[in-house]
C-alpha cells in the first residue's frame, strides 16, 4: 500500500484527486500544504524540492521510500486502486479517455469562464462566450451519457468520476446556477451522488451548489493586478544625469529577484488571493504555549509528563477547552467511514493547528458507533466560528465549554488525551482516536 507526503497548497483542486484516491484505497497520505512543511512560492524553489519536482510545481509526492511524482493524474492513479483505475482492460481504457476528456475538454472552457469571476484573469466577453458553449457541448456529452449509468465507469467510482468531478468543481460552485444547469439533470444527479460519497467529504466537504452566476467583478481584478513601478523622474528638458541614473540601475539589479517558472492558472489563483487575517490577532499574548505542550505529548509519556505539563502551564484566560459530540450517530456506519470524517474534518482545519489542539476519538464497532472529542482552543469563544474555512463540519457536532477547574473536565481530559480510561458518558468501548495537533 503507497504511503507518502503530498506538496499542495491549500484548496488545490489537483491536489483533491489525488487526495480522494487515496480515501478509497486506503493510501497513507500525508498533506504538506502549509508552514512550515510547505510554503508556496518558497518551498518549491528551494534546490532541494527542485532536485526531485524539477518545474517546482504542484501537487507533487513523495513516497516514505524516495519515490516521486509529479503532475495531478500520474499521482492519482499511484495512489488509487484496482476498482478505481479499472479492473479489466477495457475499464482502464475507460478511465483513462475520461481522464483524458477532463483535461483536454473541460478545463480549458472551465477555466475560461470561472477565473475571470475570481479576479484573476481579464474578461474576454468573446472569449467567456465561446467558454459557455464549450461548456454545454461538454454538459451534452456527459448528460446523455448518464442517462442509464449511475457513474462514467462500471456500477461503483472510479478514478474517472474522481477526476472529472474535481475538474468540475469550480464550475459549479462558481457559474452553474439552476437555470444553466437545467437542462443536464443526469449531469447535476451524478455530480451530487460523488461529492456526497463520504471520501470526497473527507476532503472537499460540504459542496454547495451555485445559486447566482458569478459575474466579473473589475474592482477586484485590479485590486489582485501586480503593483507597476514608479517611473523615476526625469530633470527638466527630459534629461538624467549620468550618476544617479546609474546608481537607480545598481540598485534595481541588486534587488531583481531570480527568474522564477511561469505558474499555471490554479497556481495563479493562490498567488492572487489575498492573505487571510488572522482570527487571533486581537487576543492578548498568552503564557500557554501550545508549541511546547504538543512537543511534550508526541515524544514523551501522556499521563506522567504531557498533562501534568498541560494544567501547570494552561492559560485559562487565554484558552478554553470544549467537548464535542457527532449529532448523528445513526448515520455512522462501517469504522473506516467514521474515521474519514475526522480525518477530513482535520485537514480542513489545517490553518487552525496553530491555536488549537484535540482529541477526537471514535466509539463502539460497526453499525454502532459514536465520535467525540476534547478540543482546546484559542481565547474564550468556538473557534469554528472566527473563520468561513473553518465551519464546514463544526455544524454536525453538539459543543459544550467545560469548567477547566471542575472535575468533569479534568477526568474527560485525562481519558481523552491518554486514550484511556470508563468514558462512562460514552457506553461504548474504544475503537481508535486521531490526535489534531
Amino acid at each position: 500500500m503507497a504511503a507518502g507526503t503530498l506538496y499542495t497548497y491549500p484548496e488545490n483542486w489537483r491536489a483533491f484527486k489525488a487526495q480522494i484516491a487515496a480515501q478509497y484505497s486506503g493510501a497513507r497520505l500525508k498533506l504538506a500544504s502549509s508552514s512550515p512543511a510547505f510554503t508556496f512560492g518558497q518551498t518549491n524553489r528551494t534546490p532541494a524540492f527542485l532536485g526531485n519536482f524539477p518545474l517546482g510545481k504542484v501537487p507533487a509526492y513523495q513516497g516514505d521510500d524516495g519515490f516521486c511524482l509529479f503532475e495531478s493524474n500520474a499521482i492519482a492513479h499511484y495512489l488509487s486502486n484496482e476498482a478505481l483505475r479499472g479492473a479489466t482492460p477495457q475499464a482502464a481504457a475507460q478511465v483513462l479517455q475520461w481522464v483524458s476528456f477532463a483535461d483536454s475538454e473541460i478545463i480549458p472552457p472551465a477555466s475560461a469562464w470561472v477565473f475571470p469571476t475570481l479576479g484573476i484573469m481579464q474578461f474576454n466577453k468573446q472569449a467567456t462566450e465561446q467558454a459557455k458553449e464549450d461548456v454545454k457541448r461538454v454538459l451534452t456529452v456527459l448528460n446523455q451519457h448518464l442517462t442509464t449509468r449511475t457513474f462514467l465507469v462500471g456500477e461503483r467510482v472510479s478514478l474517472a468520476d474522481i477526476t472529472v468531478v474535481c475538474s468540475m468543481l469550480w464550475l459549479y460552485k462558481q457559474v452553474l446556477e439552476p437555470s444553466f444547469r437545467q437542462p443536464y439533470p443526469n449531469v447535476t444527479r451524478w455530480f451530487v451522488t460523488c461529492v456526497n460519497q463520504p471520501q470526497f467529504k473527507a476532503v472537499l466537504g460540504e459542496v454547495k451548489l451555485c445559486e447566482k452566476m458569478a459575474q466579473f467583478d473589475a474592482k477586484k481584478f485590479a485590486e489582485m493586478q501586480p503593483k507597476k513601478e514608479t517611473p523615476s523622474k526625469k530633470e527638466k528638458g527630459g534629461k538624467e544625469t549620468a550618476k544617479p541614473q546609474e546608481k537607480k540601475e545598481k540598485k534595481k539589479e541588486e534587488k531583481k529577484p531570480a527568474p522564477e517558472e511561469e505558474m499555471d492558472d490554479c497556481d495563479a489563483v493562490l498567488a492572487a488571493e489575498p492573505k487571510a487575517k488572522d482570527p487571533f490577532a486581537q487576543l492578548p499574548k498568552s503564557t500557554f504555549v501550545m508549541d511546547e505542550f504538543k512537543r511534550k505529548y508526541s515524544n514523551e509519556d501522556t499521563l506522567t509528563v504531557a498533562l501534568p505539563h498541560f494544567w501547570e502551564h494552561l492559560d485559562r484566560e487565554g484558552y478554553s477547552i470544549w467537548y464535542g459530540q457527532y449529532k448523528y450517530p445513526e448515520e455512522l456506519t462501517l469504522t473506516f467511514k467514521s474515521c474519514n470524517l475526522i480525518t477530513g474534518m482535520f485537514q480542513r482545519l489545517d490553518k487552525l493547528r496553530k491555536n488549537a489542539f484535540a482529541s477526537v476519538i471514535l466509539f463502539g464497532t460497526n453499525n454502532d458507533s459514536s465520535i467525540s472529542g476534547i478540543w482546546v482552543f484559542r481565547g474564550q469563544e468556538l473557534a469554528f466560528t472566527l473563520s468561513e474555512d473553518w465551519q464546514i463540519d463544526y455544524e454536525s457536532y453538539d459543543w459544550r465549554k467545560l469548567d477547566p477547574d471542575s472535575e468533569e473536565c479534568k477526568t474527560m481530559v485525562k481519558e481523552y488525551f491518554a486514550w484511556e480510561g470508563d468514558f462512562k458518558h460514552v457506553g461504548k468501548p474504544f475503537n481508535q482516536g486521531k490526535i489534531f495537533k
